[in-house]
């Protein structure tokens, strides 16, 4: 009789952390080829350049092969509200329209007429990043300044803002399924990236939580990078 096959490490944390988990989700992406040869399951690399993306499961029927040693690694998020976290933006191909409004709502966030994707990529990545100490930014906002779906940090962990209160994110890749109360003064531990923040309070609408009957993201098989 045959073992479980465990989780492959090809999901992402809100920290923007490669792991093994079971929960699967709505968008794929990658940072570059984050594994080494055929056969490894696993990453030895935390990011490869700045361009962070994020595309759809599906496009034309594009496949990349998981561990393939010549291509870059498929990386799989639970939602679009835990990508923005991690440090991702929408790919400029596959999801040229969500990339057009999320470039723009930032742009107009630092009052610039002008972001090309290079640009917003350097942008995120000194947010997200820390090269010197190579470890995670975090930033503080005041409580009250938060839009939804944005990630902050509790005592227990990450959890994402909604309407309904803060929304725990568990280690298995799901939410918990009853929010707790977000403060109403004091200073937040934030998570996602200042532009993206400002992205969402502009209106780039983000999903929270896998849509229901919508496509599953497969370790074994992804769309191809756009």
């Amino acid at each position: 009789m045959s073992g479980t096959v465990p989780p492959a490490r090809n999901r992402v944390d809100p920290f923007g952390t490669v792991v093994a988990a079971p929960g699967r989700g709505d968008l794929m992406g990658n940072r570059g080829r984050l594994h080494d040869g055929a056969g490894t399951r696993d990453v030895r690399r935390h990011h490869v350049g700045r361009a962070w993306i994020t595309c759809l499961l599906d496009v034309r029927d594009r496949r990349v092969r998981q561990w393939d040693p010549s291509h870059y690694t498929p990386l799989f998020f639970l939602d679009e509200a835990l990508a923005l976290a991690a440090g991702h933006r929408p790919c400029a191909e596959c999801r040229r329209a969500d990339f057009g409004r999320f470039r723009d709502l930032v742009a107009v966030a630092h009052r610039t007429t002008r972001l090309p994707a290079p640009g917003l990529d350097r942008l995120l990545h000194d947010e997200r990043w820390d090269a010197r100490r190579r470890t995670r930014r975090l930033h503080a906002y005041a409580w009250g300044d938060l839009p939804d779906g944005t990630y902050v940090l509790l005592g227990s962990g990450p959890a994402v803002v909604t309407s309904g209160g803060l929304l725990p994110w568990l280690r298995d890749n799901t939410y918990a399924a009853v929010p707790v109360e977000r403060p109403r003064v004091g200073i937040a531990t934030v998570i996602t990236p200042p532009s993206s923040v400002e992205a969402l309070r502009g209106g780039f609408e983000v999903h929270v939580g896998r849509r229901p009957g919508g496509p599953q993201a497969s370790p074994s098989s992804s769309s191809e990078k756009a």
